[in-house]
C-alpha cells in the first residue's frame, strides 16, 4: 500500500523542514536573545519552545494508543518560567522533535487506520498529523520572526533574500 508510506514520508520531510528553520534561527541567537519580548504579555522564543516541546511530548508519546493530551502535561506552565539557558532550551527542543519523529516512524500500513484521540476528540492519523504540522509551523514562524526582529540587519536569511529571486531562479534552472 503506497499511500500510508508516501504520506508519512511527506510529513517527515515537512516536519524536518520546520525543525531546520528553528535550528538555523537558534544558531543566530545568543543567551539573552531567547528571552527577548516586545512587551510583557508576549512570549519569548524560550517560552514558545517550552510550549512546543510540552505539546510534542504530550501528543507524540504513545501516539497510537493514548490520548494526545496527557494527564501529566501542564500546558499553563509552558507559558511561565522560560528555560534559563539556551542549552536547556535546545535539549527540550530536540527531545520534542525526537519524540515526534519516533512516533511518525512507527506508523505503518498495518496501523495507519488507527483512530487517534486528542482531548478525547477522534482523528484519523492524517487529521492528527496535519493538525500538529499546522500548529508547529505557526510557532516556528513566530520563532523565525522574533529572531529576525532581534538580529535586525545582522539576520541571515533562511530563504531567498529580498532582491535575490531572479538570481536564485537562474541558478536553479541552470542545473
Amino acid at each position: 500500500m503506497e499511500y500510508p508510506n508516501s504520506f508519512i514520508k511527506s510529513v517527515l520531510f515537512e516536519f524536518d523542514r520546520y525543525k531546520t528553520m528553528g535550528d538555523k534561527t537558534f544558531l543566530q541567537l545568543n543567551e539573552s536573545d531567547i528571552h527577548w519580548k516586545l512587551s510583557e504579555s508576549d512570549n519569548s522564543i524560550a517560552l514558545i519552545v517550552k510550549h512546543m516541546s510540552g505539546n510534542m511530548l504530550s501528543r507524540w508519546t504513545n501516539f497510537l494508543t493514548e490520548d494526545g493530551e496527557k494527564l501529566w502535561r501542564n500546558r499553563e506552565n509552558e507559558f511561565v518560567q522560560p528555560y534559563q539557558s539556551k542549552e536547556e532550551m535546545l535539549v527540550a527542543w530536540e527531545a520534542g522533535w525526537q519524540c515526534l519523529f519516533n512516533a511518525l516512524n512507527s506508523v505503518s500500513p498495518e496501523n495507519f487506520n488507527t483512530i487517534i484521540k486528542i482531548r478525547n476528540e477522534e482523528h484519523s492519523i492524517v487529521q492528527a498529523v496535519n493538525r500538529q504540522l499546522a500548529h508547529y509551523s505557526s510557532h516556528v514562524g513566530q520563532i523565525v520572526l522574533l529572531g529576525k526582529m532581534i538580529k535586525a540587519d545582522k539576520w541571515t536569511s533562511l530563504s531567498i533574500p529580498k532582491g535575490e529571486s531572479e538570481r536564485f531562479n537562474k541558478d536553479l534552472f541552470k542545473r
